[in-house]
């Protein structure tokens, strides 16, 4: 997903309650990685939910249902769909973090720079798969695919060529909130509150309005985790207070109710369900660990692997349906491996690619790219905004 790996935290400005001592470095990177740990989680989860714990294509390439080739399995993938409630609630953290102390021009350029590089190789290695197997994803057009290269093909009406990236649309409205109406003027604890519960009342609102227009905007099926994130990150930086808890357990509340209502019964295939209690546990869990990570209870998550781990996250994400359902129905119906090795290899092989495009794109032309962004330095530039 879209939440930026420790080892690219570095250069984020140490979180400090005014008047406190900031924790020392060594502390500050075992926080951070936990989160790490926590993306390639939901990645896992969502990864699960593709290849066992749906219906439709996967069907096909398994040759069979999912819940026939794992039926113990499958019933616990099923819920893998709620990984993304966890990505959001991680990047309402994270992107608070990230931007504090920084100006808007900053804040753009290390969201273009972190998000299209891998999201470009992604849509041409699909794109690619489309034409050599059709059966897995339908031959892609010209103008399908170019369309896609902006990220902007859901509200364009465009065919999605990543099945995955409706999520990265709906982080793209939480940057552009959050940027329009916190980073302009400066990110800081009482705008960030305000925020959080301005958007909270709005979304509320339109509800009841039933606009289209205002759903887009103001997402109400996933501004709850965006704000819980937000909140907790502003309890990492200050410590407990009332008020923040409070926006927290709302937006926990609110969540829960929109992942429930939205998501309890459709799982795409009609041997598979979905516990409505479980999803409010699943969701509970979601903001609990990452409440762990602001309270500092996870210092003891030190490993160095978590890094690499909440580095090829985002590539992985981006590259695991279709070329896993392309890799599986090569490995298991026409090379005959039995379904558990198949699964597992498949799940290794993306991983792999993951890191390639982490090594080789990502590292060498997302500097490159937030280089590029920063630009001339112009007569009557706004120092504030920072572009």
């Amino acid at each position: 997903m879209t939440t930026t790996p420790s080892s690219a935290l570095d250069d984020v400005p140490i979180p400090t309650p005014e008047g406190t001592a900031a924790p020392a470095p060594a502390e500050r990177r075992s926080r951070l990685l936990a989160l790490d740990g926590l993306r390639l989680v939901a990645a896992l989860m969502v990864c699960l939910y593709h290849y066992t714990g749906r219906g439709g294509t996967i069907s096909e390439s398994w040759h069979q249902s999912p819940s026939v080739v794992f039926p113990t399995l499958s019933r616990a993938a099923v819920y893998g769909c709620f990984g993304v409630q966890l990505f959001f609630v991680i990047s309402g953290f994270v992107i608070c973090m990230s931007s504090w102390g920084r100006t808007l021009g900053d804040f753009f350029r290390s969201r273009v720079s972190r998000l299209y590089p891998a999201y470009w190789v992604a849509l041409a290695l699909v794109t690619a798969a489309s034409l050599v197997l059709p059966a897995v994803i339908a031959p892609v057009r010209l103008d399908e695919f170019l369309v896609n290269l902006t990220m902007l093909q859901q509200p364009m009406g465009a065919t999605r060529v990543l099945g995955v990236c409706w999520t990265l649309w709906a982080e793209v409205r939480f940057y552009a909130l959050f940027a329009l109406f916190v980073v302009v003027r400066g990110v800081t604890y009482r705008r960030v509150v305000l925020f959080c519960s301005v958007w909270v009342l709005a979304l509320v609102l339109c509800r009841t309005t039933g606009n289209a227009l205002t759903d887009q905007v103001l997402m109400p099926e996933y501004a709850p985790f965006f704000i819980g994130g937000l909140a907790l990150y502003l309890i990492h930086r200050f410590g407990s207070d009332l008020l923040l808890w409070g926006i927290v357990a709302v937006a926990l509340l609110l969540g829960q109710s929109e992942a429930t209502r939205g998501l309890w019964h459709r799982t795409g295939h009609s041997d598979l369900h979905r516990d409505p209690y479980v999803v409010v546990l699943i969701v509970a869990l979601s903001f609990a660990v990452v409440a762990a990570v602001a309270l500092g209870w996870t210092r003891w998550a030190s490993w160095r692997w978590l890094t690499t781990a909440g580095a090829l996250t985002y590539p992985f994400y981006l590259v695991h349906e279709h070329l896993g359902w392309f890799v599986i129905r090569i490995l298991h119906r026409f090379l005959g491996l039995p379904s558990a090795a198949t699964l597992a290899a498949t799940v290794l092989t993306m991983l792999t690619l993951a890191w390639l495009i982490h090594r080789f794109v990502e590292k060498p032309f997302g500097p490159r790219l937030r280089k590029a962004l920063r630009g001339r330095d112009l007569p009557g530039r706004s120092p504030r905004i920072g572009f």
